[in-house]
């Protein structure tokens, strides 16, 4: 069976764009602040329909907030990996964890269970800012980083 493609619009290209450039994750409402910023006129629920389709194709990463909202990040690999997520500006690293991916696998060997998949999502706060001094507590904006403008923390 064939997957269809969809077609590339002005809109689904701007917000792929800004993936592109984004060193985090970036909520929806994040990533269409940004679009206007830049004076694209993309409509939020333009930005939702594009970023469920790009994570829908495995083109972007998705983890939930501690409130439950989703981020969204350009998929830098396409190979199962995990994440280490600073709370305070969002810089995001992949990794991999071979003693997670064994664990997972023993722990649902275990119970009778098979075909495992699990997530995996660390967070902490990266050395540039521990060393600024800025954690999570910190949950002020400052430009050019990549913390919600009303402070929330991934």
């Amino acid at each position: 069976m064939t997957v269809p493609q969809r077609r590339s619009t002005r809109q689904r290209s701007a917000v792929s764009a800004v993936l592109d450039e984004a060193d985090g994750f970036l909520s929806a409402q994040d990533l269409h602040a940004r679009l206007r910023a830049r004076g694209d006129t993309v409509g939020l629920a333009t930005v939702y329909r594009a970023l469920q389709a790009l994570a829908g194709e495995g083109d972007v990463d998705v983890l939930r907030t501690d409130d439950g909202e989703a981020a969204y990040r350009r998929c830098r690999s396409a190979e199962h990996h995990h994440h280490l997520v600073c709370r305070r500006c969002r810089r995001t690293v992949e990794v991999e964890g071979p003693a997670v991916e064994a664990w997972a696998q023993r722990v649902g060997a275990a119970h009778g269970f098979v075909d495992v998949e699990h997530v995996v999502e660390v967070f902490g706060t990266c050395a540039r800012c521990a060393a600024a001094g800025t954690g999570p507590e910190d949950a002020q904006t400052t430009a050019g980083d990549h913390t919600r403008a009303d402070g929330r923390r991934v």
